[in-house]
């Protein structure tokens, strides 16, 4: 699709309209503490599913979040319960043009809010990127739809992204996956299984690619294989006993397609929560499909270093290392 300066005229114009819709929408996730001053906090979001998730609950669910930071000045929010999957949108106040999707992590638990979500929004707008923070479903809490779950809203996400493209002046064909821990699993999820048919099409956006243009799973979570399985999201995702077929089918290195895109890789070698073999696997798997990929392994860094956690090491280098291979694959 051509973008030009018309697209980003028409987003700006469109973004008024926006406003106005997005007052219907689900509110993003919060908590009843005050929040920091001076730390930008979404107020657009995007409902996924206009009549409700394409899956049943065994039991009815109630959204909750919690504060776990003792410090008044640094949020670190974690929000389970989802029934409502949605966007909170952070918009760049120069658009350039390119989008990114976050995932973040939570071991399938429940999803981190400010480390692997906001914060990471709001640096990728400082830089031009618009940010699109998924509040995704978790498979662990009773929908029919199982280990699939998480990527169906995954892909819905996507795809209504590119749908709406032109309301925040973004090119829909540079939009990007990035994903953290189990978060990064879902990140490879759906860069290797964007055309699994895991829902039913609900509208005119479903008929659009669900593939990135990019992915980007940090320190993730990917094989379903016990010798280096993280051992929560393996059970939340499948079960306690699942078959050798379903560990397969959920293993992001065993899923690869031929038209994956290309991927950034990063993790540190001190993990001891989601052993490096995730990503090395990974790796090599992309390899032998012949897709484009950077892998960055960093002596020092542990689990769920995000932005903040990796300050002082030199771990810290790698959101201007993905900055850079954007350039490589034409995302920004």
């Amino acid at each position: 699709m051509d973008f030009d300066r018309r697209t980003l005229i028409a987003g700006s114009l469109a973004a008024a309209g926006f406003a106005a819709r997005a007052e219907a929408q689900t509110p993003p996730p919060t908590a009843s503490n005050a929040l920091p001053p001076g730390l930008p906090q979404p107020h657009e979001t995007i409902d996924l599913w206009p009549k409700g998730p394409p899956a049943r609950l065994k039991a009815a669910l109630t959204e909750t979040v919690n504060e776990r930071s003792a410090d008044a000045l640094v949020t670190d929010r974690a929000v389970y319960g989802i029934t409502r999957p949605r966007l909170a949108v952070f918009r760049p106040d120069r658009p350039n043009g390119a989008a990114v999707m976050i995932t973040p992590g939570g071991g399938y638990r429940w999803i981190v809010v400010d480390k692997e979500g906001y914060e990471i929004a709001r640096w990728l707008t400082a830089r031009g990127f618009t940010a699109f923070v998924l509040f995704y479903r978790l498979p662990g809490e009773g929908w029919s739809s199982g280990a699939d779950t998480a990527l169906a809203d995954a892909q819905r996400a996507m795809r209504l992204i590119r749908h709406r493209a032109k309301e925040y002046a973004i090119d829909p064909e540079r939009v990007a996956a990035m994903g953290f821990s189990a978060g990064g699993h879902l990140c490879a999820d759906l860069s290797t299984r964007f055309a699994a048919r895991v829902y039913d099409p609900v509208d005119a956006a479903d008929g659009l690619s669900a593939r990135p243009h990019c992915a980007a799973p940090i320190y993730p979570v990917v094989s379903m294989d016990p010798a280096i399985a993280h051992a929560g999201s393996r059970n939340l995702l499948l079960g306690p006993a699942p078959s050798l077929q379903d560990a397969a089918a959920h293993s992001p290195d065993q899923t690869v397609p031929a038209d994956a895109p290309p991927h950034f890789l990063v993790h540190a070698e001190d993990d001891d929560v989601v052993p490096v073999e995730n990503s090395v696997r990974l790796r090599a798997a992309l390899k032998a499909r012949g897709i484009r990929v950077e892998t960055h392994l960093f002596a020092n860094g542990g689990h769920g270093f995000g932005l903040h956690r990796a300050i002082g090491k030199p771990v810290e280098a790698w959101p201007d290392l993905w900055r850079a291979w954007t350039r490589t694959v034409g995302f920004a």
